[in-house]
């Protein structure tokens, strides 16, 4: 079991993204812990009186040679507000990393689908950088509700192949990321998907159906992040869990969904 850390971050930037949506980059006078993709961090949220509880953020992306952990954050409530009006040099209490991240395929020559929606593109970034070092170039599969809402294209692009759907058709495919094209003209090995629960629920279908490895990031609501609460409990094949704990990624397999 990794470690968790409470630690006090600094604050490099926050950069706005479509209309939605805030960059948090952050770094550390020390070295930042070892974290895999698929984990997040509890953000405490400092300055707004109406927010109690941390906010739960997935760790978008690291990188070694900056010592800076990334946080794409959907600015939806309060909190999420309040995180997206911080200024360089402040500093951000994160208790990190917590819970279970995507598993890697044995072999880089594995192909590799990335299926994201909304703000759940997030842990696809960390993850696509962790496969390109292995030598393993994923298909992103990234949607959206239209183009402003797609965001860090440059960064996915960087690291594999990118394909889009927005549900207005102003840009990529029209649609959902299930109705795309690639799914029936290509064959893959494994899928990783986040996203709003229909989508990863359409997506979990497809896998099966085909019989491919398939992993899923849930976002259930959550508050403690470390098991204590009970609040994101999922019911699996092995009984009640905590999705912050046993979570987020969970194999298809081990969800009791219609699929």
């Amino acid at each position: 079991m990794m470690r968790k850390y409470i630690l006090d971050l600094k604050v490099v930037s926050v950069e706005s993204l479509g209309s939605r949506y805030a960059l948090l980059r952050l770094t550390s006078d020390s070295p930042l812990p070892e974290m895999h993709p698929g984990q997040f961090a509890e953000l405490r949220v400092d300055g707004s009186p109406s927010t109690f509880l941390r906010r739960p953020i997935s760790i978008n992306y690291v990188s070694r040679e900056r010592n800076e952990v990334w946080f794409l954050v959907a600015v939806v409530g309060n909190g999420t507000s309040r995180l997206s009006k911080l200024r360089m040099g402040d500093v951000l209490n994160c208790v990190m990393p917590l819970g279970n991240g995507f598993s890697l395929p044995s072999s880089p020559s594995e192909r590799v689908l990335l299926v994201g929606g909304g703000v759940g593109v997030a842990p696809l970034l960390f993850l696509g950088e962790c496969l390109s070092q292995m030598g393993c170039r994923p298909t992103f599969l990234l949607g959206a509700r239209n183009a402003s809402d797609l965001v860090e294209l440059d960064h996915f692009t960087r690291l594999g192949r990118v394909l889009l759907t927005t549900e207005d058709g102003s840009a990529g495919e029209r649609g959902f990321v299930t109705q795309h094209p690639v799914l029936d003209a290509e064959r893959f090995d494994r899928i990783c998907t986040c996203g709003p629960k229909p989508m990863m629920v359409a997506v979990a279908k497809y896998a099966k159906s085909h019989d491919i490895f398939c992993e899923v990031s849930l976002e259930n609501k959550m508050a403690c992040g470390l098991g204590a609460c009970l609040c994101c409990v999922e019911d699996t094949t092995e009984g009640n869990i905590c999705v912050c704990e046993k979570g987020p990624v969970l194999n298809i397999n081990q969800l009791l969904w219609p699929i």
